[in-house]
This record gives structure tokens, C-alpha cells and sequence, in this order.
């Protein structure tokens, strides 16, 4: 007897609609539009529920990276769920596939890693993040080392401490967030600056916010800096070339932990198998979820260096922090059949070398399109601006949805990709063929001239 009924998509939304209460939607307008109920997927393909076919070009939410319908990852998990479903990692216990999956991260990892600290998701790893920066001082002797620099508009998890993190006011206004010791700075955000700079000087500029944040606290107060390389759901935000070494420059100065976090870039997303890797950062700890499945079941964690993981094993007790699911056996399982697939098939060299600077050329040529202001991509990640004028540069005003109304079209023509505000961001699987993205341009482009025909009318 198969688990799930077979239903109209009529049924499976009225159920939908009566009790599933959905994360980061509006439930009220839900009700009224009615979910997309999406029920197969195959390559880089998702069918809905009317069978209408859409290439993904977000890879489900940044995660299904080595593509939909893998059987060497559905392989690992049966075989797993047969020889042990579960066991967990506390009392002294440990089991083969978290054991074998952590050594397998640090060999692709920085050399500083050698250790990792296993959640389910992105979430859980900052919440962890947090009390491991803050352990790490107290074990140190320097107690009032306790506040975290974060970035405006970053998101880094959606838990109390991780939405914290997040820079999004939204967030921290419906939770009276955040919590105590963690506060903001700028963002490298220069295309929504007043361009007055050049790219370089406006990433040294935002980059030594965070040094006048420190000055402002006292360098004695505070523990670490937490970025996304780039920042992945405020809209693909690329720093300038000037930013991230200034960042290093100044977290060695004042000795304050710097915390990638890897959730999106990690496992090969930017054509480096971390975005450290890419922007030549030296973190101390690294974040990750997402990529490290391609998100075939939920699997988070931290990479923890040998500076912090040193402290913890000699000078520390018992660190009373965990979860149930903390390496969990199937999902382990999985990523390791995942990342062995990423290296056999050799597709973080694939982004770097094909299929990201084929798909970025292409990308460019959006620009071309009168609505379109600004065009950017690194590796498989990519955001284009809409914009009302070019020349002088004018953005519509964000109320009258010029973003979602393009996302939309994009989605009734058979592309999903994703709306940040008037931002459109892509990141499809790294299995993407050039004819597939030919396609996800072609779509684009029709989407694009919709959207702009509906606002002529």
C-alpha cells in the first residue's frame, strides 16, 4: 500500500489549506491563492500537481545540487535504514556514517578543520555556532567576550539565536529580536548604494564598519564576526574584490573569530568546494546544511577549527549542547554517497571550468533587457536588478510587486527561480546542461518581456 494517497490537486489543497501551516508565508493569502502542490521531480525538472514542467533554478531552496532522482543517494539511505535507521551521539556512542562523513568533510575542507559538529540544518549549526564562540572565551578566561557582529540583511536561520544573527528587521520586529549580544553592521550591498564609490572603495568602506563596531563595543567584548560569503536569501549580494580580505585584515588585528557561514556556498556551489576557498578567507568555523545532502534529507553542521576545537577538548567539560538527530545515520549516509558523487562526477571543477562561466555569459545578457539594471553571478549563484529607468538609475517602489509579478511569469512559463523584493535571484543544480540553460535564459527573457508588457498596460 503506497503511504501517501493519491489525490486531485483540488483535494491536496483544500487538506493543505485546513492544516499545514507553511515557513515564511503569508497564511491569509494562501488561503486565497492556494499552495502549488509540486508532486515529482526528475533532473532539474519539478511537475506540479497539473503535471506543468518547470525547470528548478533554485535547486529546491539552494540544496538539491547534484540534481533530482540520484539513486546512489536513495541507494544509500535504504541501505542505511536497514543496517541501523538510528542511533544517537550522546552518552559516549558514536556510529560508522557520522564517524566516516566527518573525515570526509575535512578532507575537502580548509586545512585549520579537522573537526565537525553535526545538526539538521542550517539553523541548529549557527544556534551552535553561538554557544560554542561564546564557551570558547569563557574557557579562554575572557568571559565578557560574548557579542557577535553580524551583518544587516544577512540570514543565517530562522531559530531565536540564528534569526538573531539574521539582519532582516522583519524578523527581529514579530520576535523582539534579537537577542542580547548580538548586533549589525553594513552590508556590501553596492549596487543598492548611491554608487557614489567605486565597488573597491565601497567594500573597504563596509567592511570597516565592522572595525568601528568594534571600537564602538571595545575589542575586549567582543567574540566574532559571522558572514555569508555571499549573501545568499538578501538577494545575492556580492562583495567587491576589497571586502573580504579587509574583513580578514581586521578580525586578525582584534583576534575575533570569523564564522563563515557555508550554508548555500558550501560543497561547490561558487566552483570551490567552500566559499572561503573562494574569497581566500581564513575562517574558524564554517557553517553548512543544504549542499552537503543536496538536501535529499536534512543534515546540518559546523566545521569547528583546531584554535577552538583544542580549547573545547583541553580546557573545557562537558559542552551541554546536542540534538537528537545530531548525525544522524541515514542522513550521513547520504551525504557521503552525495559528496563521493560531487567528486566522481567532478562537478565543483564543472561549475568552475563549464557550465558557471557558460551559464554566467549568458546571464550578462540580461542586461540587455530594458527592465534590467544590474546582472551578477559567481559560480552557479546569480541575481539580476529590476529597475524602472537605466539612465538615471530608479527603482520601481517595492509595493507595487514588480519582483513577484516577474517571478510569477517566470513560473508560468516554466522557470522557477526566486524574488527578493525587485531582486530575482538563480541557483540551479550543478547538473544543468547548456541546453537546459539556454532554456533558463530563454525563460527568463520571456518572463521579463510579460513583465514589462503588464506594465505598459
Amino acid at each position: 500500500m503506497a503511504a501517501i494517497e493519491k489525490r486531485s490537486r483540488g483535494d491536496w489543497q483544500e487538506l493543505d489549506r485546513k492544516h499545514y501551516l507553511h515557513p515564511f508565508t503569508n497564511h491569509k493569502e494562501l488561503h486565497v491563492q492556494r499552495a502549488r502542490i509540486i508532486t515529482r521531480a526528475d533532473g532539474v525538472y519539478i511537475y506540479d500537481a497539473d503535471g506543468h514542467k518547470m525547470l528548478d533554478g533554485m535547486s529546491g531552496l539552494w540544496c538539491v545540487n547534484a540534481g533530482y532522482g540520484r539513486q546512489e543517494l536513495i541507494d544509500a539511505a535504504t541501505r542505511q535504514m536497514q543496517e541501523l535507521p538510528y542511533y544517537n551521539s550522546f552518552f559516549q556512542c558514536a556510529h560508522p556514517p557520522a564517524i566516516e562523513l566527518a573525515s570526509i568533510i575535512r578532507e575537502v575542507s580548509p586545512a585549520q578543520f579537522n573537526r565537525v559538529f553535526f545538526a539538521g540544518s542550517g539553523s541548529e549549526s549557527n544556534d551552535t555556532i553561538v554557544r560554542m564562540v561564546r564557551t570558547y572565551w569563557d574557557l579562554m578566561g575572557q568571559p565578557e567576550r560574548h557579542t557577535i557582529i553580524s551583518r544587516n540583511n544577512a540570514y543565517h536561520g530562522s531559530t531565536v539565536a540564528a534569526a538573531s544573527l539574521s539582519g532582516m528587521k522583519a524578523m527581529h520586529k514579530q520576535s523582539g529580536l534579537p537577542i542580547p549580544g548580538i548586533v549589525h553592521v553594513d552590508q556590501p550591498y553596492w549596487f543598492g548604494s548611491d554608487q557614489s564609490l567605486t565597488p573597491d572603495e565601497f567594500g573597504l568602506v563596509a567592511a570597516r564598519s565592522i572595525e568601528t563596531k568594534i571600537l564602538e563595543l571595545g575589542p575586549e567584548k567582543v567574540a566574532a564576526f559571522i558572514g555569508e560569503p555571499i549573501q545568499g536569501a538578501g538577494g545575492v549580494v556580492v562583495p567587491p574584490d576589497s571586502y573580504w580580505p579587509e574583513v580578514q585584515r581586521i578580525c586578525d588585528k582584534y583576534g575575533i573569530l570569523l564564522i563563515s557561514d557555508e550554508v548555500i556556498t558550501g560543497f561547490g556551489r561558487l566552483g570551490k568546494w567552500f566559499g572561503a576557498d573562494h574569497f581566500k578567507t581564513r575562517p574558524d568555523f564554517m557553517t553548512f546544511a543544504k549542499g552537503v545532502s543536496s538536501g535529499y534529507l536534512p543534515l546540518g553542521g559546523v566545521m569547528v577549527s583546531d584554535r577552538v576545537a583544542d580549547v573545547l577538548i583541553d580546557k573545557g567539560g562537558e559542552f551541554y549542547h546536542g540534538y537528537t538527530y545530531s548525525g544522524h545515520p541515514v542522513a550521513c549516509a547520504v551525504a557521503i554517497a552525495n559528496i563521493k558523487l560531487i567528486q566522481r562526477d567532478k562537478l565543483v571543477e564543472r561549475i568552475r571550468d563549464d557550465i558557471g562561466p557558460y551559464l554566467q555569459k549568458k546571464w550578462a545578457t540580461l542586461m540587455d533587457h530594458p527592465l534590467v539594471g544590474d546582472t551578477r553571478m559567481v559560480g552557479l549563484m546569480g541575481a539580476f536588478e529590476i529597475v524602472k529607468t537605466k539612465d538615471p538609475l530608479e527603482r520601481f517602489d517595492e509595493k507595487q510587486g514588480v519582483g513577484p509579478m516577474c517571478r510569477d511569469n517566470l513560473i508560468a512559463s516554466g522557470l522557477c527561480l526566486r524574488a527578493v523584493g525587485d531582486t530575482i535571484i538563480c541557483a540551479p543544480p550543478f547538473v544543468l546542461s547548456h541546453s537546459e540553460a539556454d532554456e533558463l535564459i530563454e525563460t527568463t527573457w520571456k518572463a521579463l518581456d510579460l513583465t514589462q508588457k503588464a506594465l505598459a498596460e
